[in-house]
């Protein structure tokens, strides 16, 4: 999930200053040739280097010219684009020895692009295929690409529509989040609604990262869980996790918050279609914590003391004529 794909010329677009760098996964896949290393890197220098002619000066080294081609083979993380760490130069040419022909057509995302060029672009199935080609996943199965593809831009649409809602409580703020999340989940919608100004900025997707082999402290806490009380909380791990780096626009200040997502299959439907289930939340920073507490807090209070029934049928807290325990 998140193969969105940058145009070619966008891979050297740098972070923003002030932002920490997105680190990757930097062990390639097992099959990948930039796993092997050269020869020359194992063996030590069989000829001592040649000394600089002219004299020598005591107690200083003699820099030495640098010799062309001395540069090593690069890892296969400088060659991703730094803002999906996908290929940026992915052809749409039939890979070697492919017998089926993919579609080379490509779907435009709902998603802006940080830098404010437009919407992310999902790559095509023939894209798709050599990029999991390229990563070293060579018995990928060519007949499947397609679903792959439709249920990799389905997935992302719905993690972004997860990350909007929570701009739309937090995004002005830790007080205006409050105020739309006071009266519970079910009645947020009617509180976004009333907040809502049309010259409110939307957010924006910077860049994301893909760290399928690293679990969440959530999700490590809930398998946990499910081994000490597995009849309640027993349920596989995630089989992806995702870093969203959104840009969000506060006091006309912008600010780069992270959001984690983690993607879990669920039991296919009666059909054969597959089911899955997105946990979408801020990073456990210090405000992504407080946003995470205030809005599940407050959907479980507004439960607890019953509010829909309250609103409907208010009541002093205190009612002068009711029974006295003394009396």
């Amino acid at each position: 999930m998140g193969w969105f794909w940058a145009e070619p010329a966008a891979a050297a677009v740098p972070t923003a200053s002030g932002h920490a760098p997105v680190i990757g996964n930097t062990a390639p896949p097992a099959a990948c040739p930039m796993r092997k290393k050269s020869l020359d890197a194992l063996k030590p220098n069989e000829h001592p280097p040649e000394q600089a002619s002219g004299p020598s000066v005591p107690g200083r080294r003699v820099a030495r010219e640098a010799r062309p081609n001395q540069e090593g083979p690069k890892s296969l993380l400088s060659q991703l684009n730094p803002l999906n760490y996908m290929f940026p130069d992915l052809s749409q040419e039939r890979a070697p020895n492919q017998a089926i022909a993919l579609p080379t057509s490509r779907e435009e995302s709902t998603i802006p692009k940080g830098c404010g060029d437009g919407t992310w672009e999902y790559p095509s199935p023939q894209q798709m295929y050599n990029a999991l080609l390229r990563k070293g996943y060579t018995d990928t199965d060519i007949t499947a690409v397609e679903s792959m593809v439709s249920v990799h831009n389905f997935l992302n649409e719905g993690a972004w529509a997860e990350i909007v809602g929570w701009e739309q409580r937090f995004g002005k703020g830790l007080y205006n989040g409050w105020q739309v999340c006071r009266r519970g989940e079910a009645h947020a919608p009617e509180e976004i609604e009333r907040s809502w100004d049309v010259n409110d900025p939307e957010p924006t997707l910077i860049r994301f990262q893909g760290r399928p082999k690293d679990l969440t402290p959530k999700a490590t806490m809930l398998q946990v869980l499910g081994w000490i009380y597995p009849s309640k909380f027993g349920t596989e791990p995630p089989f992806d996790r995702h870093d969203w780096y959104v840009s969000r626009e506060a006091n006309g200040e912008r600010q780069q918050i992270r959001y984690v997502i983690d993607y879990y299959s669920g039991e296919p439907e009666p059909t054969g279609e597959p089911v899955f289930y997105l946990d979408v939340r801020p990073a456990a920073t210090p405000r992504g914590a407080a946003e995470r507490i205030i809005r599940w807090s407050t959907d479980v209070w507004w439960k607890a003391i019953g509010g829909d029934k309250r609103e409907q049928d208010p009541q002093p807290f205190f009612r002068h004529n009711s029974l006295k325990p003394w009396g």
